[in-house]
């Protein structure tokens, strides 16, 4: 007993370090651009390629089943060291557009080994509350994903290069706590051979695929809305002639989830998985729908609130849609299940991101926020049966 209620704070803190690699560019952006005269797109490009560089990276472990052919705990720190390697490298004076691509992709794939594989890490000690275990991991990756928006704030008066040097050190602190501190779980059950089949087999289960099909849903929304709460801040400073610091901003924005993650694992317990999931995945939803209403109100603090609100739907049900498809997934397949759902849904991550960049990059229209509703939508129509 003593052993496990070490190992969710270890595991918690270090998805929390590993994972502030995720946006460590995005809170440089602006510096990015201007020291390595960057396109203005730059914002879609960059945040597209680690979402990419994690799609072929959970698409590779997920084939090969690495989460469930080798010892997690090595597989994530030897994940975290290679994305903490390559954000290091960001600040290298030469590089170009092609470099900083080519090194986002990178971070994004070891982040494949990190993520998913922290998921699989906890559903290998947790049977028993998984939904509030997952949801306290989750809350990690959302503060892990806001944090290099905090430290750029902190470090306002130090050079750009302290975000991305200062989150590769707690990357490394991360891996090194999994590598020295968290074993192998118990109810790991380990696959000595390479399944290929079961890529496609985990679809066959109804509950499963209606888990996923919600999962995909929340995850257009998602990082798209992450990716863009300072380009919505800006927006709305440039809308009503007015100033905020947009960096710590975006931190508590994004940040705030980690509460809801966590809260929700909680509600999950006296509500049931699904109706919670469902009821935060409707909100955001509607979220989305409204938003042109909130950007033409004249009142930074009405504004800040709903986009506090926003960030807390938008990923309360995350950890609540991983406890699902883990509950309905075959157990000697959990962890390529997993890593699988993650694969797929970070894809559809880019189309939303790339799509809205686009409508950013040609218009200063605020109603183009509506097209993050298109995911809820869809993720609650897939969840509308009910599991056996």
């Amino acid at each position: 007993m003593l052993v496990k209620r070490r190992i969710l704070p270890l595991i918690v803190i270090a998805q929390f370090c590993c994972t502030s690699l995720w946006f460590a560019g995005n809170a440089v952006m602006n510096n990015l651009i201007t020291n390595f005269q960057l396109p203005e797109e730059t914002l879609g490009l960059l945040t597209s390629a680690v979402q990419f560089g994690f799609i072929l990276g959970t698409l590779l472990f997920a084939i090969l089943s690495i989460a469930d052919r080798f010892s997690p705990s090595k597989v994530f720190f030897l994940s975290a060291l290679g994305g903490a390697l390559f954000n290091l490298t960001s600040i290298y004076s030469q590089n170009t557009i092609e470099s900083l691509l080519l090194l986002r992709f990178f971070v994004g794939f070891f982040l494949a080994g990190i993520y998913p594989i922290g998921m699989k890490i906890a559903t290998d000690f947790f049977q028993k509350g998984l939904g509030k275990s997952l949801g306290f991991l989750v809350g990690a990756l959302v503060i892990g994903t806001a944090f290099p928006h905090l430290l750029k704030s902190l470090t306002a008066n130090l050079p750009w290069k302290s975000v991305l040097i200062g989150t590769s050190i707690l990357t490394v602190l991360g891996g090194l706590l999994i590598q020295f501190f968290v074993p192998d779980g118990p109810f790991r059950s380990a696959s000595k051979s390479i399944d290929l089949k079961s890529f496609l087999k985990v679809f066959r289960n109804k509950n499963f695929r209606s888990s996923a099909f919600g999962y995909f849903g929340h995850m257009w929304e998602l990082y798209s809305f992450w990716a863009f709460v300072p380009v919505m801040l800006e927006l709305y400073a440039e809308i009503h002639q007015t100033s905020f610091r947009f960096s710590l901003w975006s931190f508590l924005i994004i940040g705030v989830g980690g509460l809801a993650c966590v809260l929700g694992g909680f509600i999950a317990e006296k509500k049931g998985t699904k109706k919670t999931a469902i009821s935060a995945l409707a909100l955001s939803g509607i979220c989305c729908l409204v938003s042109p209403l909130f950007f033409s109100i004249n009142s930074v603090e009405i504004f800040i609130a709903f986009l506090l609100f926003w960030g807390i739907m938008v990923v309360a049900d995350s950890p609540l849609f991983s406890t699902l498809v883990a509950q309905n997934a075959d157990p000697e397949v959990k962890g390529t299940a997993l890593t699988i759902v993650n694969c797929l849904g970070y894809s559809i991550t880019i189309f939303s991101i790339l799509l809205l960049n686009f409508l950013a990059e040609t218009t200063n229209s605020t109603a183009i926020f509506m097209i993050l509703a298109i995911g809820p939508i869809l993720g609650l129509i897939a969840l509308r049966k009910k599991f056996d």
